[in-house]
């Protein structure tokens, strides 16, 4: 398998403090509903290769442990995907046979990480993160390197100040947002019984004011590996894949209309194509970073 392809989606840009990429594997820290954890897994090499050694400490350690097979993509099942009618991304699967998508089980968490994303930029939303994380996080448990840090909990994160939100350039709306998801950080969390691709999932995070659409569906990508989550409403989503699948950009209609013939699919599709390589165009107007904090 890919390993760093297939967790690449729960790290938040390099330096972020609750991930550290190696080159055998990861280590991360993680809040459990049993505690915390910090979780090291390495891949095996050599005749060992496919083989992985897992190991955990924390109060969450043993939780940790033994979601590694769904973080791992073990029920992520690619074999009612057909791509025979598109040989292109048919061969970037051959190449990419390693790809999985991975579920953390970690609904809140995921939550709140997406919503750091809403509507800016990748760079201020990985600085963001990583400046809150470290001021009210925890250090990680057991022999874990000096940086890794634990994400704060619900009752932290609503009890962060206001001037933090500000001086770590987060938007009032996100900081609004996440201290609402705080709040009811229980009930979102017990959506994890729930399989991907229910409803109510969907339908439970987008009644939490500030949480639409595009936050659902980045969430539900990480906390359930939910193979059919479309981000709808990103910003540079359906140019990527116009570009990629047609030669010219889309807007969010054309790219559902595009995706549509692999429904049930649709976010295996987006991560093939994140996967191949392929990058659109480079010009038209640039996102631009708005910086709240001098005001």
């Amino acid at each position: 398998m890919d390993l760093r392809a297939t967790v690449r989606p729960l790290f938040s840009g390099d330096g972020d403090p609750t991930f550290l990429s190696t080159p055998d594997g990861f280590w991360r820290a993680v809040r459990t509903p049993d505690g915390p954890a910090t979780l090291h897994v390495q891949m095996g090499a050599g005749a060992d290769r496919g083989a992985f050694r897992i190991r955990a400490w924390g109060d969450g350690a043993e939780w940790a442990r033994t979601s590694v097979p769904d973080l791992l993509g073990a029920r992520d099942d690619w074999s009612g995907l057909d791509l025979s009618g598109h040989a292109r991304l048919a061969e970037v699967r051959r190449r990419c046979s390693g790809l999985h998508l991975t579920r953390t089980g970690l609904v809140f968490s995921a939550l709140v990480a997406a919503i750091f994303e809403q509507k800016t930029t990748g760079r201020q939303a990985h600085h963001s993160w990583r400046h809150l994380v470290v001021r009210y996080g925890s250090a990680a448990p057991g022999p874990a390197p000096h940086s890794l840090r634990v994400p704060p909990s619900a009752q932290e994160w609503s009890l962060i100040p206001a001037w933090a939100w500000h001086r770590a350039g987060v938007q009032p709306s996100q900081s609004r947002t996440v201290i609402a998801a705080s709040r009811v950080a229980a009930s979102v969390d017990r959506l994890a019984g729930l399989d991907a691709g229910d409803e109510r999932v969907g339908a439970g995070l987008r009644s939490i004011p500030g949480v639409g659409v595009w936050t659902a569906a980045e969430t539900t990508q990480r906390s359930h590996g939910d193979p059919d989550s479309v981000s709808v409403g990103d910003y540079n989503l359906a140019k990527e894949v116009g570009w990629a699948l047609t030669g010219s950009p889309v807007d969010d209609d054309g790219m559902l209309e595009l995706l549509e013939p692999w429904r049930g699919h649709r976010q295996r599709i987006v991560r093939l194509i994140g996967a191949s390589g392929f990058r659109k165009p480079r010009f038209g107007p640039r996102i631009t970073i708005q910086d709240h904090r001098v005001h």
